[in-house]
């Protein structure tokens, strides 16, 4: 609920401070005194459009701070944590207006755009008068209005959760539908790729060492001498195999003689072993090379072709084979991916079949209960001073498609007198008219979730006599659930505000101030019986004026 409200320099008022408390407000005091002055600074913090005509003569800048208490786990809570602009269980709104028109908006000290402190005003003052921030225009707001009489909010929320998963699903499909064709030219050119390296029979230790091959093969007939001279040294019967061989004989002999020696013998035994491998290794090689020189003209054409397929792909040979894997891994994603569309198109069919039985459900609880507030909320506007109007929560069915907020649109329509046609609230309804139908759609759902801060701005233009009384009666029963804040003309309806403020104007060296004053017993009596008499008031009017406040209180 409004916990505080302070105004700088906004219009005629210079610094007010007002201190709301829970139940019934009235607001009173002369034509042109400032009322309105207070409405427009709540439209303000709720959200509405600002205007630098609204500062001060003399002033620099406007100013407008209100703090709310909110209730622990609410709506309004959950939205400002999502935000990052929570601050336990109190919620300051505050409104700068600049004279080069801009204005900058606050929200627990933390700037924020006009559309999210649109979207907090939404939760803390519901505006019911002749002003913009008017809930009940805007045709979105009439089926919340219905979803929250029919207990229907969670259904709803159901229904929007499986649309938006269907629209993501289907924004899916139809990227996958569209990259179709361009998927099957890849598929066919990967796939051709693919069986080119297959043919080239890939072999990883081939493609490893086919390069130091091929340059072997081009000096074959240079290494085949080399590698002869090499052996027929080692391996003659002057070279070093039998060289060690004989030395080590000797050794092994002669460490009969001396053991130191059988350390020597060791290590040339192990250098002869070492040579007898060597000699083995090369000739081995020497084979290869002989063959290599045969078989030149075929290494020659391999490894061309296998530097051919390694420019297609922009990798060297020794790539070729992870090239190789990572199209056969593209292949089968590609492949899989007609699977995902199918797939996916079940899913979407799944989501359609059960967003239909959903707001299904969803309708036929409006329907149930759109003729219960339609006829309740009736009942009310007759009582209140508009005999043969009527109202209708019409359900507008939409072309069948899964869609949010349910298969129909649902809007409000009045006849204000009878024998007329139903039209849109908002082409009929005066302003007057506008305020007591919203007070009769407050009353009817007041079992509901609404703001906790009800706002009626003059509700009783147009009324008298005893629908004016009713009218109050009606504001105070709205009180017991929601904290009431009321602009009145009427001395019926302001006595039977719990609490009553009356704003005041006076004139200082040329300057015009507004200010508000909350009133103790005597001086509401007095106030009630100024509107009750005009400018002379008699005693008689005065005893009016308290039997009025004590049959309201």
């Amino acid at each position: 609920m409004l916990d505080s409200l302070n105004i700088k320099n906004l219009v005629v008022v210079e610094d007010l401070n007002i201190d709301f408390k829970s139940g019934m407000t009235v607001i009173t005091g002369e034509t042109g005194a400032g009322k309105s002055i207070i409405v427009q600074a709540l439209g303000m913090i709720a959200g509405n459009r600002s205007d630098v005509s609204l500062v001060r003569k003399g002033a620099n800048k406007a100013e407008i701070s209100a703090s709310f208490i909110i209730e622990a786990k609410s709506k309004l809570q959950a939205y400002l944590e999502s935000q990052d602009l929570e601050n336990d269980v109190e919620c300051i709104i505050r409104r700068v207006i600049l004279l080069d028109g801009k204005s900058h908006s606050y929200v627990n000290g933390r700037k924020v755009p006009l559309s999210v402190l649109n979207e907090v005003g939404s939760y803390l003052i519901d505006m019911h008068g002749q002003n913009e921030h008017q809930l009940l225009l805007r045709s979105s707001h009439h089926r919340v209005l219905l979803d929250d009489y029919a207990g229907a909010q969670s259904l709803c929320e159901d229904v929007n959760d499986i649309c938006n998963s269907y629209q993501k699903i289907k924004i899916k499909i139809e990227e996958l539908q569209s990259n179709n064709s361009l998927l099957s030219a890849q598929k066919e050119l990967l796939a051709h790729q693919l069986d080119e390296l297959h043919q080239a029979q890939l072999s990883e230790i081939e493609l490893n060492n086919i390069e130091d091959e091929y340059r072997a093969s081009r000096n074959s007939s240079q290494l085949l001498e080399k590698i002869s001279k090499i052996l027929s040294s080692l391996n003659d019967d002057h070279g070093v195999n039998n060289i060690l061989i004989e030395g080590e004989n000797i050794l092994d002999q002669s460490k009969e003689i001396d053991s130191r020696l059988d350390s020597i013998r060791a290590l040339i035994s192990a250098a002869q072993l070492q040579v007898q491998e060597g000699i083995y290794d090369l000739t081995d090689y020497l084979s290869k090379i002989s063959n290599q020189e045969d078989n030149s003209l075929q290494l020659d054409q391999r490894i061309t072709l296998l530097h051919d397929i390694g420019r297609k792909h922009n990798c060297q040979i020794t790539d070729l084979i992870d090239v190789q894997k990572s199209i056969e891994s593209r292949l089968i994603e590609l492949d899989t991916s007609d699977e995902k569309l199918d797939d996916l198109v079940k899913e979407m069919g799944q989501l359609e079949k059960k967003y239909y039985a959903e707001s299904e459900a969803l309708s036929i609880k409006r329907k149930k209960a759109s003729k219960d507030l339609s006829k309740e909320v009736s009942r009310l506007m007759q009582k209140l001073g508009m005999p043969g109007s009527e109202i209708i929560f019409k359900m507008v069915e939409m072309e069948k498609e899964v869609r949010f907020n349910g298969a129909e649109d649902i809007i409000i329509e009045v006849k204000t007198n009878a024998g007329q046609d139903f039209k849109p609230l908002n082409k009929v309804a005066s302003g007057g008219e506008l305020s007591r139908v919203s007070l009769a759609l407050s009353v009817s759902s007041s079992n509901t979730e609404l703001t906790p801060t009800v706002v009626f701005d003059e509700v009783d233009v147009g009324i008298s006599g005893s629908v004016a009384e009713i009218v109050g009666q009606m504001l105070k029963q709205l009180s017991h659930q929601y904290q009431i804040i009321c602009v009145t003309h009427l001395a019926q309806v302001a006595a039977q505000g719990k609490e009553h403020l009356k704003v005041e104007k006076t004139q200082k060296n040329d300057m015009t101030y507004t200010d508000v004053v909350g009133l103790n017993s005597k001086e509401r009596a007095e106030e009630i019986a100024r509107i009750l008499g005009g400018i002379k008031i008699s005693n008689k009017t005065r005893l009016a004026a308290e039997e009025m406040i004590s049959s309201g209180s």
